[in-house]
Parts: structure tokens; sequence; C-alpha cells
């Protein structure tokens, strides 16, 4: 039995030796050299004395903790709603389809939307307020980014939301509690553990987006992402976004270690 266990585990185990730990060990590796090959501290050197990537740092915090706030107060109101729902299944599978549209067809679609011949622009225009240029500006890819990332707020808020055992919200009642009451000292801090989940589902991946920052931003919105992207695509200096990519992992563990569930002891 234990032969046959350790059978069926070898293929995870190979899985995450060539997709995660190989690739990590590869971009930490390919940090600790410049563009001729030779070995050096000089890219986190660069790093941490430019204040060019420090600013970088700081807008990718910035319209990551942004883009998290938007849908965390979109999504935690949608997420008890959808609780009370009688068809909660089916509206839960209308907020789960758009993820499974490939991301840069998403970003088309907002291009022809939010464009100056734009099918927002000709609703302005119905009110007289003519042509506005809302593509390529921080309000346009802060709403695309939003809308790209709910659905992976939502599903956690709700699952947390579901797994409250109904008889504490009775007894929160019964003790006195109104509404407010019990949303605000019973149901929300049960559903914390479903929010840090959202807020790692959704802040992790927001720090080291480029594609959204070129086509809806138009290189207005400058983050890691699209350092990294420069440096390995056009620049050729793979060390240095090596460096930054290596950055951006640590700084994903700072947040799943902040946003982490704590065990309840005993």
């Amino acid at each position: 039995m234990l032969k046959t266990q350790r059978f069926y585990i070898l293929p995870y185990f190979i899985w995450l030796f060539l997709f995660v730990i190989a690739p990590l060990a590869l971009i930490i590796y390919q940090s600790f050299f410049d563009m001729s090959g030779v070995f050096t501290f000089k890219n986190y050197q660069t790093y941490f004395t430019s204040g060019k990537y420090l600013m970088m740092t700081l807008n990718s915090i910035w319209y990551a903790c942004l883009v998290t706030l938007f849908t965390l107060v979109i999504s935690y109101p949608t997420a008890y709603f959808l609780t009370k729902l009688k068809y909660k299944d089916l509206w839960l599978l209308f907020i789960i389809l758009p993820t499974w549209i490939n991301l840069l067809l998403k970003a088309y679609a907002f291009i022809g939307i939010f464009g100056i011949d734009g099918s927002m622009n000709h609703f302005l225009a119905f009110f007289g307020l003519g042509p506005t240029q809302i593509l390529f500006t921080d309000t346009s890819f802060l709403v695309v980014a939003s809308y790209i990332e709910i659905p992976f707020m939502i599903m956690p808020i709700y699952n947390a939301l579901e797994e409250i055992d109904s008889s504490l919200i009775s007894a929160s009642r019964d003790l006195g509690a109104d509404s407010y009451q019990t949303f605000i000292h019973v149901i929300f801090p049960l559903s914390l553990n479903g929010v840090k989940s959202g807020v790692q589902a959704v802040f992790i991946p927001s720090l080291s987006l480029f594609m959204l920052t070129r086509l809806i931003g138009g290189n207005r919105v400058i983050t890691l992402g699209t350092a990294i992207e420069q440096h390995f695509l056009i620049t050729q200096n793979w060390g240095m976004g090596s460096t930054i990519g290596v950055i951006l992992i640590l700084a994903m563990f700072v947040v799943m270690l902040l946003t982490q569930e704590k065990k309840k002891g005993g």
C-alpha cells in the first residue's frame, strides 16, 4: 500500500520540480549575473539604489492595493447577496464564466469599449458630453484590472460566508442583536479568512500585471511587471529582469504570510 501511494505521488513531485522549483532556482541564479555573464551583486545594488526601480515598486504596490480595494468593496456585498439567492449555483456560474475567456481577448474588448469611437464614448455623446479620452488612463487600467480580478475575490468570500453556521446567526438574533450588529460581530469576523484568501488571489497577481499596463494603460501605468518584460524582451538584460522577479517573489511571500489563515489553538 505504501509503495502504491509513493508511486501515485511521484508525478506530483516531478511536476513541482519542473514547473516550480527549477524555474525559481533559474531566476535566482540568473539574478547574480550581468549581461556579460559575469557573477555580480550589482543587479541588487542597482535595484535598491535606483530611484527609478523604487518608484516602480511603489507604483506596483499602490496599483495592486487599489485594485484589491475596489474588488473587495464590490465583491463582499456581491458574495453576501449570493448566499441569500435561491439559484446561487447558477449565479456563481455567471460570475465564473468570464474567467474562461482569454485575458488578451478581454483586454481587446475593453479597448473597443473605451476607445474614442467606442461604445462608452457613444453613450456619453448621447448626453452631450462628447468624445473623451478614456483609454490609456489610470482609471481605465483600474476598471479593467478590477473587472478581471473580481471573480477571484468573490469565490473565497462566498465560500467563507457559506460555511458560517446559521445557528450562530440565530443565536445572535435571539440575544437581541439587530442585523447590523450581527453582521459586524458575527458574520464579518467569521468570513475574514475568505477575505484574506481573496486578497491573496487578487493582490499578488496585481503586483506583476504587464499586459494590461500596455494595452489598457498605454504604458502610463508602469509597474515591476512592465520592467521585467522590458528587460527580458527588449534590453535583453536577463540578470536585472531576474532580480526584479526575485523581489516580486519575496513580496508575494510577505503578502502570503501577512494574510495567512491563523490556526486556532487547542
